[in-house]
């Protein structure tokens, strides 16, 4: 109890002390400006020089590219107040529309270049009205923008190559075009025809130009950002500190709420459950099954809470907003096993399909249900093993009283047994998997335990019973109901004694069975215990030496099938 007291209180000690000590900037003079940006930005004075340079270079390239699409605009506007028809002046305008359009994003470029900030964010946004579910998903926002974040470099290097790889495409093409026109100028004669290529010309020329600083300008921006993906490399070290310092060190603290949780809460559960009569029972009684779907219930909530508290006791709003989306996350997906879930509460209060104390099958295999929880315990007498579940393998199933009478399997390890294959083994091996055999003279085979149970095993090792017939001639018919089988009843019995098998007799019979075609045939009848099912062969073969030998002593005649020939008249 003094060890969780100490947590909770170390635990309360230190969240205060985090929300204190973050860190404020120091004011920082005029000139030192520049240097502070520097080791802000992880970089060494040469690497910030570079920097600025293929900067320089990036804003050179859109200037020349605006002075370009300035002369085009200048050239379709002149060609617009020459043109005729009015097709040609749509067709001119929808061309200065897209020619401004591009000065437009040029400009826009130019200005976030210089800048080095997104220029949207000094726009001011309207006020829109109050959306609920809106605000819902705001909760989540601050954990999506943090992941936009982590992925807006490779997104935007993606995306660059994407350009590049269209701008690469174009330029041929683009080139093709001038050439061609400048070929045909130099081919034809016609004035006219020289004169409407020669005004041809230079678009293509500016197209071509300005295909070829976009190519520039996205090649300078890739390579920015590779020079960047390689000063991360060296900046690791940093982020890693600063990581255990904040998200890293908020993280240990929830882990750590929620263990003292989990500890504190079964604490209580555990020393409050012995007060309540019936928790010591073997079958739990309903009122404890509901006090403990209770304390699973309040464990759950109580440790997300935890960490809710902690992150937002810390004010870390990402980590906070990552956690209600994992939240919202699993209520969503709970929307869709829901009826798994009460059928598993209804499991666990012990008023489902299957029950405590209860016989069920599983695997083919018939086990007794000894405790249901989230792991859930079966058992098999017969088979000695105790099977650990889920109890989400309970659904779906269901059990049953049974008298104690019942078997739980066919034989246990070491019982002899015979299969309807006519194998005949003892068993070294029970699982609910397979079940192994040795045979006589010490070879093994193995039975998956379904297919084992398909072939209806007798069990030799309770007690066993040897039927042996036997048959005399018709010569003894005035005798074969009466004084030879109490003649080989007494001949046999004294075999039995004399071979060292009388202890474990358990009846000895001599019956006459019927009057065969060629014999009348006798039955003899002999019950063993368990211990000789090893030798049930032997004893079979000896009761047979047994029926010669009297045969030979009292001069029985021992028939053998006889075929009748029946001739026609």
């Amino acid at each position: 109890m003094k060890k969780y007291i100490a947590l909770i209180i170390t635990a309360l000690i230190l969240l205060p002390c985090i929300a204190i000590s973050q860190e404020v900037p120091a004011a920082s003079s005029p000139g030192d400006t520049a240097q502070t940006q520097v080791e802000k930005d992880g970089q060494s004075a040469p690497e910030a020089e570079a920097q600025q340079k293929n900067t320089l270079e990036i804003l050179k390239s859109i200037v020349k590219s605006k002075t370009t699409l300035k002369q085009r605009m200048d050239e379709k506007k002149e060609a617009m107040e020459k043109a005729s028809s009015e097709t040609e002046k749509q067709y001119l305008s929808a061309e200065l529309a897209e020619l401004d359009k591009q000065i437009a994003d040029a400009a826009t470029d130019f200005e976030m270049t210089a800048t080095g900030v997104e220029i949207g964010l000094f726009v001011t946004k309207k006020k829109e009205r109050f959306d609920w579910k809106e605000e819902l998903l705001s909760l989540a926002e601050p954990g999506i923008m943090e992941l936009k974040r982590l992925t807006v470099k490779a997104r935007h290097k993606s995306k660059l190559n994407d350009e590049l790889a269209n701008y690469q495409e174009l330029l041929p093409v683009a080139i093709k075009a001038r050439t061609r026109i400048e070929s045909l100028m130099g081919q034809t004669k016609d004035k006219a025809l020289a004169s409407a290529l020669k005004n041809l010309l230079p678009e293509y020329k500016g197209l071509e130009s300005q295909i070829k600083n976009k190519v520039d300008l996205v090649q300078l921006k890739l390579d920015e950002i590779e020079r960047q993906e390689a000063s991360v490399i060296d900046s690791t070290q940093d982020s890693v500190k600063k990581f255990f310092r904040t998200r890293g060190l908020y993280l240990i603290l929830a882990i750590l709420a929620c263990i003292g949780v989990v500890f504190l809460v079964g604490f209580f559960y555990r020393n409050l459950i012995r007060f309540v009569p019936g928790y010591k029972l073997e079958y739990r009684p309903f009122h404890i099954r509901v006090l403990e779907l209770i304390y699973r219930g309040m464990t759950l909530v109580l440790t997300v809470l935890a960490v809710v508290a902690v992150f937002y006791f810390v004010e870390d709003w990402v980590l906070l907003s990552l956690t209600i989306i994992f939240i919202m996350g699993v209520i969503w997906a709970a929307k869709a096993t829901l009826p798994m879930y009460l059928d598993t509460s209804k499991l666990m209060l012990n008023v489902g399909a299957v029950r405590e104390g209860e016989r069920m099958m599983y695997k083919g295999v018939p086990w007794r249900v000894k405790h249901i929880n989230f792991h859930s315990l079966l058992e098999n007498p017969d088979l000695g093993i105790t099977l650990r579940i889920p109890i989400t393998e309970l659904v779906g199933k269901t059990s049953r009283t049974f008298d104690r009478q019942e078997s739980w399997f066919p034989c246990r390890k070491n019982d002899w047994v015979i299969l309807s294959d006519g194998t005949r083994g003892g068993v070294t091996h029970l699982s609910h998997e397979t079940v192994e055999l040795v045979l006589r003279g010490g070879a093994k085979k193995t039975y998956q335990t379904a297919d084992f149970l398909g072939m209806t095993p007798l069990n030799l090792s309770v007690n066993f019973r040897l039927k042996v017939p036997f048959g005399v001639g018709y010569g003894h018919q005035k005798d074969a109901t009466t004084a030879i089988p109490d003649l080989l009843l007494a001949f046999i019995q004294a075999n039995i004694e004399k071979e060292g098998y009388a202890e474990e007799l358990l009846s000895l019979k001599v019956e006459f069975a019927e009057a065969g075609a060629s014999s009348l045939d006798l039955v003899v009848i002999a019950d063993f215990k368990g211990s000789q099912a090893p030798i049930y062969n032997r004893l079979n073969r000896a009761i047979q030496r047994w029926c010669v030998d009297a045969a030979s002593q009292y001069d029985w005649d021992i028939p053998f099938p006889q075929i009748t020939v029946h001739q026609g008249a």
